[in-house]
Formats: C-alpha cells, structure tokens, sequence
C-alpha cells in the first residue's frame, strides 16, 4: 500500500493541475425555485385569533387528549407495513449515496494468478524445455481525476435522492397518522350512531308495548299498530349496517397498526365518545405552510436531483482522466514470488474521452434537461396542490361546525318535540301518527348530529395532514 502510494506521488504535479481545473463543475448549479406570491394569510382561513407563527406541532394526535387514538397512532408508526417500505427505500438511497461517495476516493483491487504453459518443440527447439510455470501478485489502485464534476454532480444527485426518500418518508408517516385518526373519528362515530340507534329502537318498542294494550282496550287499531311496528323495524334495520361499519372501521385500524384485521375487535368493542375538537386551528401562513410539507420538500429535492444529472450527463462531453498504479510480483516460481528481483509497478495516466460518440451523449443531455424540465413542473404543481388542499380543509372545516352547530340544535328541539308529542298522546291529544312522526324526526335529527360531528373531526384531522403539524394555540401534552 505505502509502495502504491509513493508511485502515485511521483505525478504530484498532475494530480495538482487537474485539481486546480477540478474546482468547476460542468451543468446548471442548482437553486431553490421562487415560491409563488402569497398573502399573508389563507383566503379561507376564518380564525380571529392572531397568527403566532409558533414551531408546528407534529404529533396533533395528542391534541385531542384521547389516550386510546395515541396509543394508536404512535404503534402505526412503529410497526406500519408501508412505513416499513418507506424506510427500506431511505436505507436503500443512503446506501447509494455511500457508493457514489466512495468514487471520490481510489478503488483498491487485488490479484493473484498461477499459470502453466506447454509450448511447441519448434518454438523452444530440441533442448529447451516445453513446460513454463510463472506466477503473479499484484495491487492495484485507480482513481478518476474529477476535472469537470462528473462524480460531484454524481454525488450531489443521490444527496438529493435521499432527502427526496427523507421527505417521502415524512409525508408518509403523516399520512398514516391522519388515516389512524380518521377511522378512529369514524370508529367513534359508528358507535355512538349505533347507541342511538338501539336507544331509538327501544323506546319505538315501547311505543309499540303502548299501542298494543291500547289495541287491546279498543282505543287503537290495527293499522296504528301496523305503522308503529313498521317504524321499529325501519330503526333496527340500521343496526346491522352500523355493526358492519363498526366492524370495518375495526379492522382499518388493525392493518394500519401491522397486526392481523381481527386483533383489535375485542379491544375497540367498548364504545367511547368522539374526541374533542381543539378550540384553536391556526392555520398560519402560506409561506410557513410551503416551508414546512413534506411533498413540497420532496418535489423540491428531486428537482435538485434532476439538475445535478444534468451535470453528471453533460461531463461526458469532456475527457475522463484517470490515474493509478500497480505493484506487484512476478516469477517462475512460487518460492521466488516476492523477492526483490520478482518485484514489478506500473503507474499511469488515462484518458478516455467519448468526442466521436458526441451524438448519443448529447441525445443523454436532452434528455436530462427534458427531466429537470418535468422535475421543474412537478415541483411547481405541489406547491399549487399543497395550497389548494389548505384551502379545501379551512372551508370543509368551517362549514361542517356551523352544519354541526345546526344540527345540534335541531336534535335538540326534535328531542323536545318527542316529549311534548309522548305526553299529548297518552293524554288522548294526538293520534299515533304525530307521535310516530316525532320519534322519526328526533332519531333522523340524532343520527344527523352523530354524522356531522364525526365528519368535522374528520374535517379537523384533513385540516392537520394539509398543514403537515400546522396546528397552535392549543395546550401541548
């Protein structure tokens, strides 16, 4: 090895040139795009607190204080199987940038190699000897001379590949948060839905317990008890469709968490309330927005990719200078392999240089530029998606609190108005058929409110995924 490197410092002078002509790097530098102009805050962002700017919250799960759902989301994000991917892909980039690295450094071989020759009689002649043996050891070493930036542009292409699978992995791991919380919302929903279902249900079958004494007492007819049981059945046909939700929304939550659809029945069997929306969603700015999404920055690091191949593609334009060296031992015989008389080195300068094949090379540059071009492109319609899907979950929001603040309240005037109607029927005020009507509007009003509530904190979580941990003003846990 020292042999090796004291052959190479014999063309020090080289080596020094070619790194004074190393310091530029052929192909477009690459830089950070400019955002598009934004306001200083969403057009539907509808919050009266003032924008804070405070550091985003990634783990938003905790904000809704429900130790069930974290406990969720934090082993999905453990042991999620497409996480799993993710990360397999990152180990895979970062074990690419390591072999990209390792070009800026000389590659060591080594060789050995015993022959045996047998030659004519009329090429030694009558008294030489037919059979030769020679034997050889060597080590060698080569290093390409980065003159034009081939290898860095290399190197800075798979840098940005890894922080691409770094991003990728990042949104990832926020997407499976999102999807954990919102089938838990939907979970929560279904069983509440069903409470009120089986709570509708039997106080129907009262209803009908009713009817048929006052059938019985010749106060009412078969056809009121024909309306009322029709009605009871209509409710408990919703239970077995609720039932199925339940158990969907079940066995979403298992797979998401890595174990088999049924591991988590007996576990989420126990009904629960929904988890409480927190008082403040603060959207803050479209800048921090764009600074902080994981897409945005995984678009961002391909096109840097993109611009670096760029280089690495128009570097075969120019010549490729490599310099290396062999030391060695050659001999007749094994016992004589590494004497000093048997030792051998080789130093040289290489260079290999594609101008005749200029065409197919620069066919490789269009076809990098045309690839930054759609890098370019891309990156640019992330940062549109990215404020269009803020957009969309500030208004789906918004608009599901003032439907949930609505039906809140009918539900609430429904549930009165079933009252009134159950005490004006036993009085003999009504017919049966306002009283039915009542109880039919109070569990559609019920079933309504259940829905909307569910659906905004499904809203509230979309809300959290487009701000990637845009969420403030809230107590940290």
């Amino acid at each position: 090895m020292a042999e090796i490197r004291r052959l190479l410092s014999r063309h020090a002078v080289s080596m020094a040139c070619a790194t004074l002509i190393a310091g530029c790097a052929v192909g477009p530098d690459f830089q950070t795009p400019a955002l598009p102009e934004t306001g200083a805050h969403f057009v539907r962002d509808a919050s009266q607190a003032e924008l804070r700017h405070a550091v985003a919250d990634p783990a938003f799960w905790r904000q809704f204080h429900d130790a069930e759902l974290t406990r969720l989301v934090e082993q999905a994000l453990q042991a999620n199987q497409d996480l799993r991917q993710a990360m397999a892909r990152l180990d895979g980039a970062q074990a690419l940038l390591r072999q990209a690295r390792f070009d800026q450094i000389p590659t060591l071989t080594a060789s050995a190699a015993g022959t045996q020759q047998k030659r004519s009689e009329s090429e030694v002649g009558p008294s030489g000897s037919r059979s030769q043996r020679s034997y050889s050891a060597g080590l060698q070493a080569s290093w390409e001379i980065d003159v034009f930036g081939r290898v860095r542009r290399n190197i800075e292409a798979h840098g940005a590949d890894l922080q691409a699978e770094a991003a990728d992995l990042a949104a990832l791991q926020l997407a499976i948060a999102a999807q954990v919380t919102a089938s838990y919302a939907d979970l929560r929903g279904w069983q509440q839905r069903l409470a009120l279902a089986h709570a509708n249900a039997d106080s129907q079958e009262q209803t009908l317990q009713l009817v048929q004494l006052r059938l019985a007492l010749g106060r009412d007819t078969h056809l009121d008890l024909a309306r009322t049981q029709a009605l009871l059945e209509a409710t408990r046909a919703r239970i077995p469709a609720l039932q199925a939700q339940i158990a969907v929304a079940q066995h979403r939550l298992a797979v998401l968490t890595g174990q088999q659809p049924g591991a988590l029945v007996a576990q989420l069997d126990v009904a629960a309330p929904l988890p409480a929306l927190p008082a403040v969603i603060d959207a803050g700015t479209p800048a921090d927005l764009l600074r902080r999404r994981p897409d945005v920055a995984a678009a961002e690091a391909r096109l840097h990719a993109a611009t670096a191949r760029i280089g690495v593609a128009t570097a075969d334009l120019f010549p490729r200078l490599s310099l290396g060296g062999l030391l060695g031992s050659t001999a007749l015989g094994s016992g004589s392999l590494f004497e000093g008389a048997s030792a051998t080195s080789q130093v040289f300068l290489g260079v290999d240089w594609s101008f005749l094949d200029v065409g197919r090379v620069r066919a490789r540059i269009a076809a990098s530029e045309a690839g930054g071009a759609a890098a370019l492109a891309g990156y640019q319609q992330t940062v549109l998606l990215a404020l269009e899907d803020t957009e969309n979950a500030l208004v789906r929001l918004q608009r599901t609190r003032e439907e949930d603040r609505h039906l809140a309240q009918a539900a609430a005037q429904r549930e009165l108005a079933e009252q009134l109607a159950q005490r004006r029927y036993q009085a003999g005020t009504i017919g049966l058929y306002e009283l039915l009507d009542a109880q039919r509007d109070l569990y559609a009003a019920q079933d309504a409110a259940a829905d909307s509530r569910t659906r905004g904190l499904r809203a509230a979580v979309g809300l959290y995924q487009a701000l990637a941990g845009g969420w403030q003003g809230a107590e940290k846990t």
